[in-house]
């Protein structure tokens, strides 16, 4: 029995008689919604809720971040923000529980604990501004020299 074999998957197999019948089709590129993971998902559709959580300690990593809110609810992500030249901790960090009940309960308990040693303070998430097209931020950085006419 002979398969028609297409992109690695076979489409046809030739039965006894010289007739074809279809076994599968497959389609070679499949649908990304299909594929994204539940916690893309959940930020896509904008239902997840957002802590910041700062005066963390420089020895607290993502899991045991996650592991201390997860008595609380679902943690999507639990992300410590790390300094990109010396790839150490800065100190905050930020928690995405599934429901706004468990981030409320979290910010209740949480908030004021010791945490690795050192206090936190978590509360909600502020929204990151948006730049649009053709304006920029307020520029950073030492102030440029007075110019003599």
């Amino acid at each position: 029995m002979a398969a028609l074999r297409f992109r690695g998957a076979s489409l046809f197999s030739r039965g006894g008689s010289n007739s074809f019948s279809l076994l599968t089709t497959i389609n070679p590129k499949p649908n990304p919604s299909s594929i994204l993971l539940p916690s893309l998902l959940v930020s896509r559709r904008c239902i997840s809720h957002k802590l910041f959580v700062g005066g963390i300690s420089f020895y607290t990593s993502d899991d045991t971040l996650s592991e201390a809110f997860s008595q609380f609810g679902q943690v999507i992500e639990a992300k410590v923000v790390m300094d990109q030249a010396t790839n150490k901790p800065k100190g905050f960090g930020f928690v995405k529980f599934a429901s706004e009940e468990e981030a409320q309960k979290a910010i209740a308990e949480m908030n004021g604990k010791v945490l690795n040693g050192r206090v936190i303070y978590v509360e909600k998430a502020k929204v990151k501004p948006a730049y649009h097209e053709g304006t920029r931020p307020i520029p950073r950085g030492p102030p440029r020299p007075w110019e003599v006419d």
